[in-house]
C-alpha cells in the first residue's frame, strides 16, 4: 500500500473511532459532586467555565471542564470584592462575553444598606481574577427589597441585555424578574428597566428568581426557578416572548424540572450547546436523602433540553445518559 493510501485509511479508520465514542460515551449525574449552588457555564473555545456562589472558601469558586461531564477546580474567579461590598454573601455569577473580555455580574451584600445587590466585573480571560472598580452596584432596588440572580444574554443581531431578581421575598414584597439593555462594553446598563412576569402560579410560592433566556425557532425562553430553594419542592418553570424584553407568558405545563427520584429541588438553571449545538439544561440539585444545609449539598447535574413543537423538554436523572459531544 502507498503512503498516501495509507494515510487515507489511517485517517478514516480514526474519524471512525471518533465518531463511536462520541456515540457510546456516557455519563451519570451529578457531574460535579460537589456544593456548586446557583451554577453558571459559559464554553469559550474547546473547554468550558463553570462559577457557583461562594463556597470552599472562595468568592465566586471557578472549575474547567473540556466536556461538560469532568470538572477541576480553577481557583477564584472574584477573589476581591469592590468597596461597596461585604463578604460572605457573593451569590449566583453569572459569565458573558463582552468587547475586550468577559464580563462577571454577581451579587452581593450592599454594606450602606444590607440588601443583596448586584455588581459587575471584568477580566481578559474567562478565569479571571475578575476586577470591580465601580464604588456602587450596577443595580440595587433597594425599595423592593434588593437585586439578585443577574444573568446577560445576547442576541443574534450582538445586543446584549441584563436580567435580574428583584428581592421582595427577603421583606414580603411580590418578587419580579426584570431586564434592562446593556451598553457596548456589556459593564454599563442603558435604556430603563422591565419588569418582565411576578410571582403567581401556585407552584411558585412566594419568589421567582434565577431568570435565563434561550433563544429556540425566533421565540425568547424565559427559564427561572421558584418555590423555597432548601426544599425538594424548588423547580424551573419557563415563559415564552417574541423579544428579549418581551412580553413573557408563563407555560401553563410549569414546572418544566421538578424533583424526582433521588434528584431533589433542581434549579439556578443555565442552557450550554455541546460541539453539536445540542441544548444541555445545567442546575443545581440536593440529594433525596440529603435536602439542605449543613447535611446536603447543591451539586452540579446535565440534562439534554429537547423541543417537542414549541415546548422544552427536560428530564432529570442520575442513570446512565449519552454524554455531550466534546468541541
Amino acid at each position: 500500500m502507498n503512503a498516501p493510501l495509507t494515510r487515507l485509511v489511517l485517517t478514516v479508520a480514526a474519524s471512525l473511532l471518533l465518531m463511536a465514542a462520541a456515540v457510546s460515551r456516557t455519563f451519570s449525574n451529578p457531574v460535579l459532586a460537589e456544593d456548586v449552588p446557583d451554577p453558571s457555564i459559559v464554553r469559550v473555545g474547546s473547554g468550558y467555565y463553570a462559577y457557583s456562589t461562594n463556597a470552599a472558601e472562595k468568592t465566586v469558586p471557578v472549575y474547567r471542564s473540556s466536556d461538560l461531564v469532568h470538572w477541576k477546580a480553577a481557583g477564584d474567579a472574584l477573589p476581591a470584592l469592590p468597596s461597596w461590598a461585604s463578604a460572605g454573601f457573593t451569590w449566583a455569577p453569572d459569565v458573558m462575553k463582552v468587547r475586550g473580555g468577559y464580563a462577571l455580574y454577581f451579587t452581593a451584600r450592599h454594606t450602606e444598606s444590607g440588601r443583596q445587590c448586584i455588581g459587575v466585573a471584568f477580566a481578559a480571560q474567562p478565569k479571571g481574577p475578575f476586577v470591580s472598580r465601580s464604588p456602587k452596584p450596577l443595580v440595587c432596588q433597594v425599595k423592593l427589597g434588593g437585586s439578585i440572580d443577574a444573568s446577560g444574554f445576547t442576541d443574534q443581531n450582538g445586543k446584549q441585555y441584563l436580567y435580574w431578581k428583584s428581592d421582595g421575598n427577603c421583606c414580603a414584597l411580590k418578587t419580579g424578574l426584570w431586564v434592562q439593555p446593556l451598553g457596548p462594553d456589556g459593564l454599563t446598563l442603558t435604556g430603563t428597566p422591565r419588569d418582565l412576569i411576578d410571582n403567581g402560579q401556585p407552584w411558585e410560592g412566594n419568589l421567582i428568581e434565577a431568570p435565563f433566556v434561550y433563544r429556540h425557532a425566533d421565540q425568547y425562553y424565559l427559564f427561572y426557578s421558584a418555590a423555597a430553594w432548601d426544599s425538594a419542592s424548588y423547580a424551573v418553570g419557563y415563559a415564552v416572548g417574541p423579544s428579549p424584553t418581551g412580553p413573557f407568558r408563563k407555560s401553563a405545563a410549569n414546572p418544566l424540572l421538578k424533583t424526582a427520584g433521588n434528584v431533589a429541588g433542581p434549579g439556578g438553571e443555565g442552557v450550554i450547546t455541546d460541539a453539536r449545538n445540542q441544548a444541555w439544561m445545567y442546575y443545581h440539585a440536593w440529594s433525596a436523602s440529603a435536602i439542605g444545609y449543613p447535611s446536603g449539598q447543591r451539586a452540579l447535574y446535565l440534562s439534554r433540553l429537547e423541543w417537542k413543537g414549541a415546548a422544552p423538554v427536560v428530564k432529570p436523572g442520575g442513570t446512565p445518559q449519552t454524554a455531550p459531544v466534546t468541541p
